[in-house]
Order: structure tokens, then C-alpha cells, then sequence
């Protein structure tokens, strides 16, 4: 039996199902969408992967969901378009909150259909993999940020281990690879790989040579956490840039990579204005670029991108989890200088490196001065380096070195 961790959305879920007749949890297949309603809520559920209860819906969508006792869970509701409608005509039958539960995989036509049908019934909300936070049981739900109130309350369960982390970096966060530890992870991730590409980027795109694609996902694990270059990914795999950006977009439809954004506030200084490209699953990264025991990729040439990828993920859990859109960003100038993250809030800067070493670099603090140069009317706040550091250490300023278990 599949080991269940305590989901940290479960709180966002809630206060949605207050506010909108209906929930849906977006996210990649198997992050634990469906084991949520499992186990948190005693819902009847009935899933489109059952070829029978998919034939029903497509036949009559408003005469099966009627026959069923509220609230309801709906799994995998992209698989049929009807659904939709039915739910738009029931709902507005109904006008009750907290009513459906709906979970679905692909947001490249599941959102589609949820816009033009679904307006202002609905609340939105993606998962991600398992947290850190989640892996080791812990009751803190706050949005991730520097400041000196958030760090001081955040006390992580468990002692910091470096070892621990790594192995969690490159093991990965979907929920199966924690029931046993010595579960086959090759076996898992090749698996994966071969099931999303069957049924989504099939489905998606026709693609006819799947190969192609399972070579442009290797290409762009490689350079998780770099700034996105298409022409450079086209030329590498022997396509064009239009059938990249074609890939990329359904890459993060399925919440798969992550596009972090440059910070630039419309300013005509010299910001390069290109995302950087980030896998949400670092086990996913570890698999596609042959990193495959803990040992080898904490000395190998990717460690310093994989935890970056790793810091910008679990940031990123955070912000999903408690219900809200990330407000995070990075800065880069065409002079090189560089910031890894920036997070915007209440019309502040709280600037922070990422940096994989055991013993962090304060000079790098200083780089963030730049920033005063190319947004002077903006206060630059607290920030600091998040790091394999045992310890929260501060630097003065408000600066902080930040052990990578405070996130």
C-alpha cells in the first residue's frame, strides 16, 4: 500500500471549496492529485481513466454526475469535454460551494475548456511533487521569503543533513519513489517517461518521432536553471525553433518545467528579458542526464544546477501550496552580473543566491547593490544565500545565510 504524506494544498483546497462551487487540482501525472482526495476527503469518486465511466459521461455528462450524492470527485477531467458543460448547467442549477472536486493532468486543453465553460465557478490550483516540508512531516505552511520574522519562525523538525538532501535532490519528489527505500528509481523515471510521452505529447502534438522529443527533454534537463536559448536547443537536436517552442509550451503545460522570469519592471537599462528554464522535479533532471546515485551528482558537474533547480522547486511548492501565484524572478545584465532570485512583495526586493557549496560565499552579497543602480526607487530588503549550511547565520544588514531546510 502506497505510504500517504500529509499534502500542505489540503489547507488552499479548503478555503477554495468555501469560495467556489467547485476545486480543481492541476499538476504532472502521479505527483499525488488523486491520493489527496483519497485520502483527506471521504468523497465518492469516479475517474475518466475508467473506459466505462468515460463512455457514460460522453453519452450523458449531466445524467451520470446527477446520479451521484455531493460533493463529488472528478479524476482526470480532461479526458472528456462534455463534462463542462454538464458541470456549468449544474452548478448554476445548484448554487452550491464545496460541491465538485475535480483533478486533471493536462492544462493544454483542460484550461481551455475550464475558461470558457467554468468562469468564476472555480478555484485553481496546482501541485507539485512532495516537499520537503511534506517528506518530513512538518506543520509550517508559510510562503517561503528572507526576512527575519519568517526565518525566526521556521523551525525546521528535523537536524539538517547534507547527505539527506542530496539523496532527496536526486531521488526526486514524486510521492511512489518514497514508499520503499530501495525503490527502483531508473525503472520508475523510464517508465514515466514512456507513459507521458504515449499519452500527452501523442495525444498533444502527433508527434511522430517520439524519440526527437525524448532527446529535446534530455537536451533541456541539461540545462535546467540556465538562461533559455531556443536556437541553441534547436540546433542541437536537428529542429526548428517553432517546433521548440511548440515542446517547451506543452512541457509546462503539463507542469513539467517552470519558466522563472527576468525582473525588469519595463526599465530600458540593460536586463537580459529571457526566462530561465527550470524542471520542477530534479529527479526527473538526475534521470534524463545520467546522474543516477546521490555521490555522483553531489561532485558532479551539474551540482550546482540541479540545486538551484532543487531551491527554485521547493520556493515554488511553497507559493502552490498555500494557494498563491509565485512573485518570483531573477536579474541578469548584459554586463553578466547576476542575481539567482528575486521576490517581489509589497513593493519590495528580497534579493537571494543559491549556492550548493557547504560554506557560503558573502562576497556574492554584495552583488546585490546592483540592483539599487537599475530600480532606485524600489527598496532592496532583506535577502540572503540558501546553501548547505547547517546553520542560520545572520550576515548583518539584514542578510542571512540560509541552511537550504529553512525553505
Amino acid at each position: 500500500m502506497q505510504t500517504y504524506y500529509k499534502r500542505h494544498i489540503k489547507k488552499a483546497i479548503d478555503s477554495n471549496l468555501k469560495d467556489y462551487p467547485s476545486v480543481l487540482l492541476t499538476g504532472a501525472r502521479q505527483v499525488g492529485k488523486t491520493s489527496i482526495f483519497e485520502n483527506e476527503y471521504k468523497y465518492k469518486m469516479i475517474t475518466l481513466d475508467n473506459i466505462n465511466t468515460l463512455e457514460s459521461i460522453k453519452n450523458d455528462a449531466i445524467g451520470v454526475i446527477s446520479s451521484y450524492d455531493k460533493p463529488l470527485v472528478i479524476d482526470e477531467i480532461q479526458k472528456e469535454q462534455n463534462v463542462f458543460n454538464a458541470l456549468k448547467y449544474l452548478i448554476d442549477k445548484e448554487k452550491t460551494n464545496g460541491t465538485y472536486l475535480l483533478t486533471g493532468s493536462q492544462k493544454f486543453e483542460l484550461m481551455k475548456n475550464v475558461s470558457e465553460s467554468l468562469s468564476g465557478r472555480i478555484g485553481i490550483l496546482q501541485l507539485l511533487g512532495l516537499s520537503n516540508r511534506e517528506l518530513n512531516n512538518e506543520d509550517f505552511y508559510d510562503v517561503f521569503i528572507p526576512t527575519k520574522e519568517y526565518l525566526l519562525n521556521r523551525k525546521p523538525k528535523n537536524n539538517f543533513s547534507q547527505k539527506k538532501t542530496w539523496e532527496n535532490i536526486q531521488r526526486g519528489s514524486f510521492p511512489k519513489l518514497y514508499d520503499e527505500s530501495d525503490f527502483d528509481f531508473e525503472r520508475f523515471y523510464s517508465n514515466y517517461i514512456d507513459t507521458y510521452v504515449e499519452r500527452d505529447v501523442r495525444n498533444i502534438l502527433n508527434v511522430s518521432n517520439l524519440y526527437s522529443f525524448i532527446q529535446f527533454m534530455t537536451a533541456l534537463a541539461s540545462r535546467t536553471g540556465q538562461v533559455l536559448n531556443m536556437n541553441d536547443i534547436a540546433k542541437d537536436i536537428g529542429i526548428n525553433v517553432g517546433t521548440v517552442k511548440k515542446w517547451l509550451s506543452v512541457l509546462e503545460t503539463s507542469n513539467l518545467i517552470y519558466f522563472l522570469q527576468p525582473f525588469s519592471l519595463n526599465t530600458n537599462k540593460r536586463i537580459i528579458k529571457s526566462p530561465k528554464v527550470y524542471f520542477t522535479d530534479t529527479g526527473l533532471v538526475c534521470y534524463l542526464c545520467k546522474w543516477l546515485t546521490a555521490e555522483t551528482l553531489k561532485t558532479g558537474a551539474m551540482a550546482g544546477q540541479i540545486f538551484e533547480t532543487f531551491v527554485i522547486s521547493e520556493i515554488l511548492k511553497s507559493y502552490y501550496n498555500a494557494g498563491k501565484k509565485p512573485n518570483m524572478y531573477y536579474f541578469r545584465n548584459t554586463d553578466a552580473q547576476e542575481i539567482d532570485l528575486i521576490l517581489y512583495e509589497n513593493g519590495k526586493i528580497y534579493p537571494v543566491e543559491i549556492k550548493s557549496s557547504t560554506r557560503a560565499d558573502v562576497k556574492k552579497i554584495k552583488g546585490f547593490k546592483v540592483l539599487s543602480t537599475y530600480f532606485p526607487n524600489i527598496e532592496i530588503s532583506s535577502g540572503g544565500i540558501i546553501c548547505n549550511e547547517e546553520d542560520l547565520m545572520p550576515l548583518g544588514n539584514e542578510k542571512y545565510i540560509i541552511p537550504v531546510n529553512y525553505i
